[in-house]
């Protein structure tokens, strides 16, 4: 029981997140994302260039239905190893006061090959510095901690080539229909927010996985 506890949690939150009259993070003007035939690129990346199945994510380092989807991508990534990948994208929300600050920090730290270091420590402290007074502060302090050198991850922060690229993965966002976080694609496929929980992700993984056996099969 104890280990499906965060996947009952975050199905709960994506749930009334996502529900109609309680669409917290979704534009109520806006349609719903569309599957892309494109194929899936962005340079943050976890696992094999050749695994079965790639989730992208358009993520918002404030949104707390992203700080648990975090989690049980992580284990995903544990369970299915070799087999699948990540690539996050950034998705920060107008509502966040924080969130592009953060996606800048994150961005920041990729300068120095620290990208998914700064992605788990801004997860994993989400509550504290959200609503902190001092939020560089607190980033630094995070920059320091995963090894960075500060000083040049100050620079990086301020450098408007820095902003432009988490702007660019916001078009990118923008363009497939994105409006809300956390939103998952699973080889190019949507996934509807209701299925945002363990059982609707594991059949989605398994029914990409079944999908690249049988195009194996065919070449």
């Amino acid at each position: 029981m104890k280990r499906y506890l965060p996947f009952i949690i975050v199905a709960a939150v994506g749930l009334i997140t996502f529900g109609s009259g309680f669409a917290l993070y979704r534009s109520k003007k806006a349609s719903a994302p569309t599957a892309t035939s494109a194929a899936a690129g962005g340079i943050h990346v976890r696992g094999k260039a050749d695994a079965a199945v790639t989730i992208e994510e358009f993520g918002d380092f404030q949104c707390p239905p992203c700080g648990i989807m975090s989690g049980l991508l992580h284990k995903l990534g544990e369970e299915y190893g070799a087999r699948l990948r990540l690539i996050f994208h950034h998705f920060p929300l107008a509502m966040h006061a924080h969130a592009r600050e953060a996606a800048i920090a994150a961005e920041a730290a990729y300068q120095q090959g620290k990208f998914w270091e700064m992605h788990d420590i801004l997860y994993k402290n989400q509550a504290i510095w959200s609503s902190a007074p001092d939020v560089p502060a607190l980033f630094n302090g995070y920059a320091q901690s995963i090894g960075l050198d500060v000083e040049r991850f100050k620079r990086d922060v301020a450098d408007p080539a820095t902003l432009e690229r988490v702007k660019k993965d916001e078009k990118l966002g923008a363009d497939r229909g994105v409006t809300s976080t956390p939103t998952l694609f699973v080889n190019s496929v949507l996934i509807p927010a209701p299925q945002l929980n363990p059982d609707g992700l594991h059949k989605a993984i398994e029914t990409a996985l079944g999908e690249s056996a049988r195009e194996k099969e065919k070449r």
